[in-house]
């Protein structure tokens, strides 16, 4: 059985453009998509669901699809379909967000947590056709990446488009927003040369076939500012999160949060195993 594309929906703006994300997706993967709405009114329940199925299968009438009604918390819903998931796929903003929230609740409780990737669709309309023709991969120094680009890699094949690894250095020892305090103050010498991070990166998992571009950017400066300038002319952005030691869920770091709530264009957080 073909595990299923998840969207989550609520009835909002920001979760029926991420059911047009969805909807693309499963189609260039060839997946089926499934509907979740987490609510207690049942008859309001019916209304969201079948706006949403209707704007899919205009969307991409190909692709397969169920829908379901769960009644409990939507970001521990989400999180129990994320375990046989391809994906979870989110809006930015939900019904309950409030004015000036750049990320609801919701979506980012999900990106913590999630056992499979979570996609927070970001970005206008003008974004959902693919209009750049590229995904972007942030690639950290470690072992955190490598999850991350294996999704930024079928995600770019699939689009046939471009795929961009970013990896941002700095000469001084800096705070990592991913990595144990242990880690943070790290010796200069410990570091591997930047080039040679994105090389081991990329080995075995992006081959020099021609089959797809791959494009190399190694920047002095903040990881934060790197990827959001690569975001701006990106489909998809795609960056790395590692296992709390002890604790459940994700190490979102600085760096994700800050992407969660400023990328211009959908962002893929994708856990490391």
């Amino acid at each position: 059985m073909t595990i299923p594309l998840v969207v989550g929906i609520d009835g909002s703006e920001a979760s029926l453009e991420s059911v047009d994300w969805a909807a693309d997706d499963a189609a260039r993967h060839g997946l089926p998509l499934h509907l979740l709405h987490a609510a207690t009114d049942e008859s309001e329940a019916s209304d969201v669901l079948a706006a949403a199925s209707l704007r899919a299968e205009e969307r991409a009438p190909s692709v397969r699809m169920s829908s379901e009604v769960l009644r409990e918390d939507p970001a521990s819903a989400l999180v129990d379909r994320g375990r046989n998931a391809f994906a979870l796929v989110l809006g930015s903003r939900g019904l309950g967000g409030f004015t000036g929230m750049l990320l609801g609740s919701v979506s980012l409780a999900v990106a913590a947590r999630a056992d499979c990737p979570v996609v927070v669709v970001r970005g206008g309309a003008e974004r959902r056709p693919a209009r750049y023709g590229s995904v972007v991969v942030g690639v950290e120094d470690g072992e955190g990446s490598g999850t991350a680009v294996r999704f930024a890699f079928r995600e770019a094949r699939v689009r046939r488009c471009t795929l961009v690894a970013v990896h941002a250095w700095s000469r001084r020892p800096v705070r990592s927003a991913v990595s144990s305090p242990a880690r943070w103050y790290a010796p200069e010498v410990a570091r591997r040369p930047p080039d040679q991070v994105l090389h081991d990166a990329l080995h075995g998992v992006v081959e020099p076939s021609g089959e797809l571009v791959v494009t190399r950017q190694v920047i002095e400066g903040p990881a934060r500012r790197a990827l959001l300038d690569a975001a701006a002319k990106a489909d998809l952005l795609v960056v790395g999160a590692r296992r709390r030691q002890g604790h459940l869920g994700l190490q979102l770091g600085l760096v994700n949060h800050a992407l969660l709530h400023h990328a211009p264009c959908a962002v893929a957080v994708v856990p490391q195993v």
